[in-house]
């Protein structure tokens, strides 16, 4: 018997090999990313008593209208408005262009 003729008659023998591959792997992958993430999870909460301490004790309570009263002040202090000149050839605004833009782009 041929391999063609084998798959025709049981059509399962190809295809529950590979599902059971990809189970496998997925069982045999989830002690590395358990690995991965404990790693990430130990650099990021390492942090001693002293830091914890310190971080505690100069803490401000947020008040979020404070704050925008806070900056809203600080841009209006140092703020002028200035008119800047204008290139040569361009037109004061309110003023249409002489000759209507032609449609191909060029001038």
């Amino acid at each position: 018997m041929s391999m063609n003729q084998i798959v025709r008659k049981h059509p399962g023998l190809f295809g529950v090999p590979f599902v059971l591959i990809i189970v496998a792997a997925s069982f045999g992958l989830t002690t590395f990313t358990q690995t991965r993430y404990d790693m990430h999870d130990r650099k990021v909460k390492h942090v001693t008593k002293e830091e914890e301490l310190k971080l505690d004790k100069n803490r401000k309570k947020f008040d979020i209208r404070e704050e925008y009263f806070r900056l809203s002040a600080a841009a209006d202090e140092h703020w002028e408005p200035k008119r800047i000149a204008r290139p040569k050839g361009v037109p004061e605004w309110g003023v249409p262009p002489t000759e209507p833009p032609s449609k191909d782009g060029s001038r």
